[in-house]
């Protein structure tokens, strides 16, 4: 069963401190593994011309948006950067909705307008992935806001990269978070590297969970390439928030195992770190390792890779069959002062 299917009994896994139940493996497997082959088949659909604009892939940090979506319960929102498919698809939105909108099509969640960094689901409760830098983590601190206002036990997630971490609004939205103790996680996503640049060539602050204590926001520093560790620190987090302890920061440490975006060459790394990552420290073989460990046999593991590739085949499919938009939608979803 998929995460996504599991989160509409309630109001998702009460805080613990217990490892994951086989079941729950099995559901985070399923939705790392969806996540990295429908991004493996968006960057081939890239390289045939299907699919312009930016496009960044989120391979390699599959385990932070599944391990944080696990402990999210019915009306939790998410928001997040540009890198943002597999939070689409770890929130339960559809994948052929989300692969059309890549190539533009009427199918796709915005659609065909927004392309791969501009799509919603008010129905899934995301608020879109954001070109700007840094731009959603303010957004984030809103719906945290409405939340709060509403007083209706929700929390919102604000997710931004290493990169956006020093961007002047991040600060700004820590202190009103802080301030009202609004129920808002922020996550960095510490993939290593910005655009171009290790993280540590350009920021002054080597420890980043640190980055909220000035406000006195608590904070915690995460293995993200570890599916388990990533859900622990995450329950703590989630239940802070609903106990009206104010906002919480992750670190989450991951790796992205392609460029920046489709046209990165990343000459940045060497092919020996990526591989010595993809080797040693894959959160996807990592989980399998442990169902292994279990007593899942490799006909279990099948019928998930079987579900899981007629899903981004059936996606690919539709996103290349579905229409274009009318020339009639460049006047839709539109503001026009009268």
């Amino acid at each position: 069963m998929a995460l996504s299917e599991t989160r509409k009994k309630g109001k998702g896994r009460a805080a613990s401190n217990q490892a994951l139940t086989k079941e729950e493996l099995l559901a985070g497997y399923r939705d790392m593994l969806l996540i990295r082959r429908f991004e493996e088949k968006a960057g081939q659909l890239y390289g045939m011309g299907l699919i312009g604009g930016f496009c960044h892939l989120y391979i390699g940090q599959e385990a932070v948006v599944v391990g944080i979506q696990m402990t999210l319960g019915e009306g939790d929102e998410i928001i997040t950067s540009y890198r943002d498919h597999g939070h689409m698809l770890a929130c339960g939105m559809e994948a052929r909705g989300v692969m059309a909108e890549l190539t533009g099509r009427e199918g796709g969640y915005s659609r065909g307008k927004g392309g791969s960094m501009h799509m919603f689901s008010r129905e899934k409760n995301f608020f879109g992935g954001h070109g700007i830098v840094g731009a959603q983590v303010s957004l984030g601190a809103g719906l945290a806001f409405s939340n709060w206002y509403r007083r209706n036990d929700r929390v919102a997630v604000a997710y931004f990269g290493d990169g956006a971490s020093n961007q002047g609004q991040v600060y700004e939205s820590f202190n009103l978070a802080a301030l009202f103790k609004l129920p808002c996680i922020f996550v960095i996503e510490n993939n290593k590297y910005g655009m171009g640049t290790a993280i540590d060539r350009i920021s002054a602050s080597h420890d980043l969970s640190m980055n909220g204590a000035p406000w006195g926001i608590k904070s915690a520093k995460v293995d993200g390439m570890d599916l388990e560790a990533v859900h622990a620190a995450a329950e703590v987090a989630v239940a802070a928030c609903r106990a009206g302890e104010g906002p919480y920061l992750l670190e989450v440490q991951t790796y992205r195992y392609r460029g920046h975006s489709m046209s990165d060459p990343a000459k940045y790394r060497t092919r020996e770190e990526v591989q010595k990552m993809r080797t040693e420290h894959d959160a996807i073989e990592s989980v399998r390792h442990k169902l292994e460990a279990m007593g899942v046999d490799a006909a279990g593991f099948k019928a998930i890779d079987d579900e899981v590739k007629a899903i981004v085949t059936d996606a690919a499919d539709f996103a290349q069959t579905s229409p274009e938009p009318d020339v009639s939608q460049l006047w839709t979803d539109i503001l026009v002062e009268g």
